[in-house]
């Protein structure tokens, strides 16, 4: 299957992407939707023989067995023997789910009946701080623990009427001192969100958090929540457990903004609101479940990827939200794709016979048009792109400048497929009063080779519903690429070997023992920083 793909793509790969268009349907065609979601991808060099065999693929792989088992709450998650559930935190009106033959769902039910008493206590003022009524809230996480919630506070800041909300990830210092250099301790509160709560870097940041409010308050940790399940770390550290919400081991940091690592999210926005984000994204699981593959956007968006990817060799995947908003979605996805299906072998240990997940990145229009757009547009490689365009913004008397942004938005979907020919860009010079060698030499720096695909993601506005429909699509996209490529999405041992480094150069960074065993270059960059200060 995968010879026979890369064979279409090379009888394929040298037409023009716009010549597709001689098909007046091509958009409908290459297009899927969900209620007002609109899935364009158009503007690929898939055709239909290229879709057929694509299609073929998840069939090879399995795909709809795995798509079910993963939501009948079987263990998926091969290497660590976990179900893999996240979709049953948003599961609000779907049934039953099930592990080892218990269903969860009362559970998850209860958990989130707690936070939104919890939520709603502090947006009123019942519950307070020692010096008045929350004004701040510091979630302090790291990796999903921060990228999720932060994400989503940033997405949908039209809609925070509840304390000031912050994030504290980065162990540096300079990042928490920054943060809490803008709040007050007698009315702030620090949810602590690690699911063990051992997290080196999460843990660090707790205590400092915790010594700079006892200079202040009386009772530091009666300011403290956490979003962990090791009740007796909690405990240990003074956290009520009225104030500690857990969640279990079949969810993943990545994917866990759904459930009590959403808290500091739905402090800022309410209860109402955060449901409404679970029940976007639990109307994109009903869809993945149920749309027939050709019209399934998950599958589809994956099935782009992998083409893009694994056939055509391309390496890397812009994300560019033109919805300014949505300025932490490629950093959030970098973390979803790249540890999900950043793997070099499959799930039975043997190595991929293709290339694993791409390097994920970008940063919203147009903002990114000043930046990188250069390299995209006539770099030697190509980069396919995808956008995602709102048809409106919040602002309504700043409606005539939205409307700026989209044509910016659509103007460079359109400029990386249509390029500029040499001929069109002597056309330019000429009418410059260009002439000869100087005309040639001008009118080179001025093609644009074109040919160069996108996907763009269209919809009414970024709201709860929405932004819940966004995540929930590309964590499905995710897990269509891994099931295709046969790897584990969800363990992640990739980010374990550093971890264990860094606990064996903690010592020897503050001098306590020497770098014997180390090499050279290691060594001596403990001495340098050593010998400056560290």
């Amino acid at each position: 299957m995968w010879n026979d793909l890369r064979a279409h793509h090379e009888a394929t790969r040298d037409r023009p992407i716009l010549s597709l268009f001689d098909d007046p349907a091509r958009a409908e065609t290459f297009s899927a939707r969900l209620g007002d979601l609109l899935l364009d991808y158009s503007k690929t060099n898939l055709d239909a023989e290229g879709l057929r065999l694509l299609l073929a693929l998840l069939d090879k792989a399995r795909v709809a067995e795995k798509r079910d088992a993963m939501f009948a709450g079987a263990k998926i998650n091969e290497t660590e023997g976990r179900a893999v559930l996240h979709t049953a935190l948003r599961n609000l009106d779907g049934g039953p789910v099930l592990v080892d033959g218990q269903d969860v769902m009362p559970g998850v039910l209860d958990t989130l009946a707690r936070m939104e008493a919890f939520a709603t206590a502090i947006r009123e003022g019942r519950e307070a701080g020692q010096g008045g009524p929350y004004t701040d809230v510091v979630n302090i996480g790291i990796g999903g623990s921060d990228l999720g919630p932060k994400m989503g506070a940033i997405a949908l800041a039209p809609y925070a009427d509840g304390p000031r909300t912050h994030f504290v990830s980065n162990v540096d210092p300079a990042d928490i001192a920054d943060v809490l250099r803008a709040c007050d301790p007698a009315t702030t509160l620090v949810i602590v969100a690690s699911k063990t709560f051992t997290t080196q870097e999460t843990m660090a940041n707790a205590q400092t958090a915790k010594a700079w409010m006892s200079q202040t308050v009386r009772d530091p940790a009666a300011q403290f929540a956490a979003l962990s399940t090791a009740g007796d770390r909690t405990a240990a550290f003074g956290i009520s457990p009225e104030r500690v919400f857990g969640f279990e081991d079949w969810v993943g940091g990545r994917y866990s903004m759904w459930g009590p690592i959403g808290l500091s999210l739905m402090i800022a926005i309410g209860p109402d609101a955060f449901r409404a984000v679970l029940r976007g994204g639990q109307a994109m699981d009903l869809h993945f479940r149920s749309a027939a593959w050709h019209e399934n956007l998950p599958a589809l968006l994956a099935l782009v990827g992998i083409w893009h990817n694994q056939v055509c060799g391309h390496a890397t995947r812009a994300v560019l939200p033109y919805d300014n908003r949505l300025s932490r979605l490629p950093a959030y996805l970098q973390q979803l794709e790249m540890e999900s299906n950043g793997k070099r072998v499959a799930m039975d240990g043997t190595p991929l016979t293709v290339d694993s997940g791409p390097v994920v990145w970008g940063e919203p229009g147009t903002n990114g048009q000043h930046a990188f757009y250069q390299l995209i547009h006539q770099g030697t490689r190509v980069i396919p792109c995808e956008f995602l365009l709102a048809a409106r913004g919040h602002e309504d008397d700043l409606h005539h400048q939205h409307q700026l942004l989209l044509a910016n938005g659509l103007a460079q979907s359109e400029a990386l497929m249509r390029g500029r020919s040499l001929d069109e860009a002597r056309a330019l010079m000429a009418a410059k009063g260009l002439t000869g060698a100087e005309l040639e030499r001008q009118a080179s720096h001025r093609v644009f080779p074109g040919n160069r695909p996108s996907t763009t993601l269209a919809y009414p506005v970024l709201d709860p519903f929405t932004l819940g429909q966004i995540v929930a699509l590309y964590e499905h996209r995710v897990f269509v690429e891994g099931a295709i490529l046969g790897l584990n999405s969800y363990d992640q041992w990739g980010v374990e070997l550093g971890k264990e480094l860094a606990s064996t150069l903690a010592p020897m960074v503050a001098g306590e023992q020497g770098t014997d065993g180390k090499d050279a270059s290691t060594a001596g960059l403990v001495s340098f920083l050593r010998a400056h200060g560290a």
